[in-house]
């Protein structure tokens, strides 16, 4: 799949990044971190003010469109941090240009605009990575630790609560927020990385019944939703989502309740371990009170480590481990639910065969 894939073993690897808006300086934060190992070579932004900022940063060199960079850098990999609803089409520019891609999430708002992603970057034999930095917070490594070592029995009940709040300045923020075709709405953008949860915490969903509401912003998107879920082993759960909390983020959580065990991860976003109790003693249980720490940021710290796998991949030392098929398993759920709070019906998966 990979066979032209050589890793890059005697020089720092060359990043280049797309996209110059909120989310990227926690990558520009990251990359400084593994300054040893990583560079940045080049941003782009179609704002003029905004590449400037980056540039200034960064001392990175700065290109006004993709198609400029492409032409241009050497670098080795893109990152885009660019609306999501232009992560495909750059994404395959990207990959037919020879280069990795790395795209923030949702790597795509459509079902088969993720498929085409994932097989335009086979074809060109680069490799493709979906951030997911969530998955390295310190409470969720000790939840699927948990899992992993089968310490709650059966699982028989999953609930995800994601109570935060995005006024309508925010969504008024820039022309793509809030739309289908660049943003999705409360389940798609702001709770992305829970909805990740659902399938590489608890394994592969049979099928999901949803609902939507858009009760108080003026956008397209939804700013509220529910969705029940029935996973293949039995097991039941619930995800409620909102951006409407008053006056400010309360909530993002993750329950487990099992056979032999019950955990709560809480906090305003999965950052406490507010429940631990297994009906077995384990080692991990003398780490819940260094995993847990304070926020102040929804998005966590988990940038520096997920790009610490992204380099070790790309120097052959390691497998990454949120790639395109991966980051297909929650657009594929995401697309469901809104497949069904459109159609008022359940929607079993997988979407296609």
């Amino acid at each position: 799949m990979h066979q032209f894939f050589q890793p890059i073993v005697d020089r720092k690897i060359r990043f280049a990044l797309v996209g110059c808006g909120r989310i990227s300086k926690n990558h520009f934060a990251a990359l400084r971190e593994h300054q040893a190992r990583a560079e940045l070579v080049g941003v782009c932004d179609v704002d003029p003010q905004a590449l400037q900022a980056a540039v200034a940063e960064t001392g990175a060199r700065g290109y006004p469109s993709l198609t400029e960079m492409l032409k241009d850098t050497d670098a080795d990999i893109v990152i885009l941090t660019t609306p999501s609803g232009l992560h495909p089409e750059q994404a395959m520019q990207v990959a037919a240009s020879g280069r990795h891609v790395m795209t923030e999430k949702p790597m795509a708002t459509r079902w088969h605009d993720g498929l085409r992603m994932v097989k335009a970057c086979d074809e060109a034999g680069v490799r493709l990575f979906v951030v997911k930095q969530n998955r390295k917070n310190a409470t969720l490594q000790l939840l699927r630790n948990a899992i992993l070592k089968e310490r709650f029995g059966r699982i028989y009940m999953v609930n995800i609560n994601v109570f935060w709040t995005r006024p309508q300045s925010y969504y008024e923020s820039a022309a793509w927020r809030g739309t289908w075709e660049f943003d999705g709405g409360a389940f798609m953008n702001q709770a992305s990385h829970y909805i990740d949860l659902l399938d590489w915490l608890i394994g592969p969903i049979e099928s999901v019944q949803a609902y939507t509401a858009t009760l108080a912003r003026n956008i397209e998107v939804e700013d509220s939703g529910v969705m029940s879920i029935r996973w293949r082993s039995g097991a039941l759960g619930s995800v409620n989502v909102t951006m409407l909390t008053y006056p400010k983020n309360l909530e993002g959580s993750i329950t487990i309740l099992g056979e032999k065990g019950s955990v709560r991860v809480g906090g305003v976003a999965v950052n406490e371990i507010q429940h631990w109790e297994f009906d077995t003693p384990d080692a991990d249980d003398a780490k819940i009170a260094s995993a847990s720490y304070e926020t102040t940021s929804v998005y966590g710290f988990g940038h520096p480590l997920y790009y610490d796998n992204v380099i070790n991949v790309l120097r052959g030392e390691a497998l990454p481990e949120t790639d395109g098929r991966e980051g297909l398993k929650s657009l594929e759920l995401l697309i469901a639910a809104y497949l069904s709070a459109r159609d008022g019906k359940r929607v079993a998966l997988p979407l296609e065969y």
